[in-house]
């Protein structure tokens, strides 16, 4: 079985598509994401990944690294990703 990790990262200063296809972009391109996803209307980059592969940190500094904020202020936690495990029955994956 292979454990995964899902949260949000509120992120700030994306206003249009082209902003959000960069940050999806620098999302994508961290080694052990399964899965990232942009909702521009509520500023919001949500993903999957593999715990043992990355981790939130590695997320972040790619938001960081493409030209944009993360709402720390926002968060439900003190960790800017409202993390949630799942357990995914695909071992091969």
């Amino acid at each position: 079985m292979i454990e995964v990790e899902s949260g949000v990262i509120v992120v700030k200063g994306m206003n249009n598509q082209q902003d959000a296809d960069k940050v999806l972009d620098a999302l994508l391109g961290v080694w052990g994401i399964g899965r990232a996803e942009i909702n521009l209307k509520k500023s919001e980059a949500l993903i999957t990944y593999d715990e043992r592969m990355a981790s939130s940190h590695d997320f972040e500094q790619a938001v960081l690294d493409s030209g944009f904020g993360i709402d720390f202020n926002d968060s439900i936690s003190k960790d800017p990703l409202n993390l949630s495990k799942e357990v995914n029955q695909n071992e091969g994956m």
